[in-house]
């Protein structure tokens, strides 16, 4: 089956990415949403040369959808009735179902946004604990670097390392420690695995700490620290140490 994978940058479309192919599925691009009013994808908050360098690394198409915010449904649906008229017939989307309080709603847009433009709809993750997935991430040799971590739980620590087995170890400990099970949220940037054929090397990036949403400007439950990246490069594959 032809195929678009909704492309974050991050593990779990990279993994979701991994196992489509895996599974027989033509990936024929991958699709990227960038809002004009702050010029990055929403919530890794990552600049689209950033999607762009990942792409070329994987050797495989990227579509950026440029969207103002309140048109956003509408410009992912013209995007997917783009895709649907070139013959790809339907969505890989990296969605987490176990532990993901917002699971239900975002599926029930996925729904809205595929029937539109009359595409099937694959969910590589769902209904995977997430212990397992980042098992798999790891044993299948991705190397997701921690790129964006809420205030409240995580603080900005855990900024700039890699996902392994440590960190997985300390997930688990932070996920028994708590009373309500939760570890904080946090986003990646794959930048390196089996797909890639260069690893990103990034030359340039700062610490950044928003109290504020990325997609409306409005205040958030909770604060992020991010890491801006404002460059990158590809380089030859090698063991990645960590960049902070």
């Amino acid at each position: 089956m032809d195929v678009f994978v909704s492309w974050s940058g991050g593990k779990d479309c990279t993994l979701s990415c991994y196992r489509a192919i895996n599974a027989g599925h033509n990936v024929r691009t991958l699709a990227s949403m960038v809002t004009t009013e702050m010029g990055r994808l929403y919530p890794h908050h990552l600049m689209p040369e950033i999607l762009e360098a990942q792409a070329k690394a994987m050797d495989i198409p990227l579509r950026i959808q440029w969207t103002s915010s309140a048109q956003y449904t509408e410009s992912y649906i013209k995007m997917l009735k783009d895709f649907r008229r070139d013959g790809i017939t339907a969505g890989v989307f990296g969605d987490v179902s176990l532990g993901n309080p917002d699971a239900k709603d975002h599926l029930t847009w996925i729904k809205r946004v595929c029937q539109a433009a009359d595409m099937e709809i694959i969910l590589p993750l769902w209904d995977e604990n997430r212990v397992s997935i980042l098992s798999d991430l790891i044993e299948s040799g991705f190397k997701a670097l921690i790129i964006a971590s809420d205030d409240n739980k995580l603080g900005n620590n855990w900024i700039g390392k890699i996902m392994d087995w440590e960190m997985l170890r300390d997930l688990q400990n932070l996920h028994s420690n708590s009373h309500n099970g939760e570890v904080g949220c946090y986003h990646t940037l794959t930048i390196d695995g089996p797909l890639f054929k260069n690893r990103l090397d990034i030359r340039k990036s700062n610490l950044v700490f928003r109290e504020y949403g990325l997609f409306d400007g409005k205040p958030t439950r909770c604060p992020f620290w991010y890491l801006d990246i404002e460059n990158c490069a590809l380089a030859e594959k090698m063991e990645m140490a960590t960049i902070l």
